[in-house]
């Protein structure tokens, strides 16, 4: 009997080893829906997040008005600060961008008036659903 509890506890701590090396890197969607609130404290938020873990997988799923922080040309209202850099810079270190497709024809946009970093949902709520729900992402909004 001691050695089947022997053998069951190592099986076991086998068994949660593997599985949380095969967990991989922390997967994180980032909620964005006023640029004007969320914009420049949320780019930021990213940009710390990566700094203290660089492997972390992020998306960031916008609509509404959180669609700014990914137009052409676009500025923090309250200090001007523009977005495209910043944007660019976490694109350059995997940060995904999306952009909901129901908010482009609510607000009679198009896509070519977004960045090139952009890629595009079909719908922001249900991006950010899914990640959480079916792909286990964190949510964060900032």
């Amino acid at each position: 009997m001691k050695k089947l509890l022997q053998y069951f506890a190592v099986t076991c701590f086998a068994i949660l080893s593997i599985t949380s090396y095969a967990a991989g890197p922390t997967e994180v969607v980032y909620h964005i829906d006023d640029a004007e609130t969320q914009g420049i404290k949320g780019l930021r938020n990213i940009r710390n997040h990566l700094d203290t873990s660089p492997q972390t997988k992020i998306i960031v799923v916008t609509h509404a008005n959180g669609v700014d922080i990914m137009m052409e040309g676009a500025k923090d209202k309250k200090n001007g600060i523009e977005y495209a850099p910043l944007v660019g810079a976490l694109k350059s270190r995997g940060v995904r961008f999306e952009v909901c497709e129901i908010t482009l024809k609510n607000r009679n946009l198009s896509k070519d008036q977004f960045t090139l970093d952009t890629d595009f949902t079909p719908s922001g709520v249900v991006r950010v659903a899914d990640l959480q729900y079916q792909n286990h992402f964190a949510y964060i909004k900032p």
